[in-house]
């Protein structure tokens, strides 16, 4: 039989089976159509001309292999587009769904590890898509790759964690931690834990203090009701108490246009400040009172007057007076 013969009839069988998802192997299509191929002296050669045709119908592009290794299969070439126009419709779904689940959340933090996480077969790779953060991008800060490997496990075996830490205040201790959860905070990584001899109180740990950490055999002892979310939504993942307070502030300018876009919370109430004032709105809003809400304010500049609540706008008028001082009473005079 003619090449030609050959390959046609190989070529309606791979775009047949492609058509029901079904993708044959040399062998496969060899064990099929043996009779094509009864010529040759042996199975080696059988086998060497089937492979011949097959190529030549991969070079004619009526074919086309599924994959680079061995054992190759086998599809038609318009069966790649099908497969193709399948996935874009499934990641078109997914994109959809995660969308509607998520956005409404107003939390841009879930959405995005949802869209970009395997298997959403959604194509946003860095020249697609980018996070920039609104604060400055610090270095992180330097944590031994041992130890943080030894944290995680801990965490997902939850297993006790015996730890050597140098605190702040230069002090080494080795306590044996029960970890409840990690927080990456800004440029530094925190464990939330419970201390062995005292599993009332959770308390945070920084990463990069801790020298040495290896998990134990003891009896691991979770903290009832911990959430990390909470802690988050409380602020107390500024090292804040979890006290709430009611926000009010004049803005202008881009802080104005701000607090429009992207509210300070849910209760948040942006009114206009009446003719004449030197302010755009006013503005009233509940939040954590936490150090990021305090270095936020001063960051604002002249752009906001905080009204209240009393206590807080005394710390903002201390640390403005503060920084005056550094710069000088010249520099003020020059403005």
């Amino acid at each position: 039989m003619q090449q030609s013969d050959r390959m046609k009839i190989l070529a309606t069988t791979i775009h047949q089976q492609s058509g029901q998802g079904v993708y044959l192997t040399t062998t496969q299509l060899l064990q099929r159509h043996e009779s094509l191929y009864a010529e040759a002296a042996s199975p080696a050669a059988r086998k060497k001309s089937i492979e011949r045709d097959l190529q030549r119908l991969v070079e004619e592009e009526r074919v086309e292999r599924t994959s680079t290794r061995t054992p190759f299969t086998y599809r038609s070439c318009g069966a790649r587009a099908l497969v193709d126009a399948n996935e874009r419709a499934y990641a078109l779904h997914v994109m959809r769904a995660v969308v509607r689940d998520t956005l409404p959340q107003r939390s841009f933090d879930h959405l995005w590890p949802a869209l970009l996480k395997d298997g959403a077969g959604l194509p946003l790779g860095e020249d697609k898509l980018r996070i920039v953060s609104d604060t400055l991008r610090l270095i992180p800060a330097d944590i031994h790759p041992e130890v943080l490997t030894q944290v995680l496990r801990a965490l997902v075996e939850e297993k006790p964690l015996r730890v050597l830490y140098h605190s702040a205040q230069g002090k080494r201790s080795e306590p044996l931690l029960h970890p409840q959860g990690m927080l990456q905070r800004g440029p530094r990584l925190y464990l939330y834990a419970v201390k062995d001899d005292d599993r009332a109180v959770v308390r945070m740990y920084a990463m990069h203090r801790m020298i040495q950490a290896a998990s134990t055999e003891d009896v691991f002892h979770a903290s009832p009701g911990f959430s990390l979310q909470e802690r988050i939504d409380r602020g107390q993942a500024d090292f804040a108490s979890g006290e709430r307070i009611v926000l009010c502030l004049r803005a202008r300018g881009y802080v104005a246009d701000l607090l429009c876009d992207s509210p300070l919370s849910d209760d948040q109430r942006v009114d206009d400040e009446p003719d004449g004032s030197p302010f755009d709105v006013h503005v009233r809003a509940t939040v954590p009172s936490t150090g990021q809400l305090l270095r936020w304010l001063l960051g604002c500049g002249d752009n906001i007057e905080l009204l209240e609540p009393a206590s807080l706008r005394t710390t903002v008028v201390q640390q403005s007076m503060k920084m005056a001082a550094i710069y000088g009473a010249e520099t003020l005079d020059a403005i």
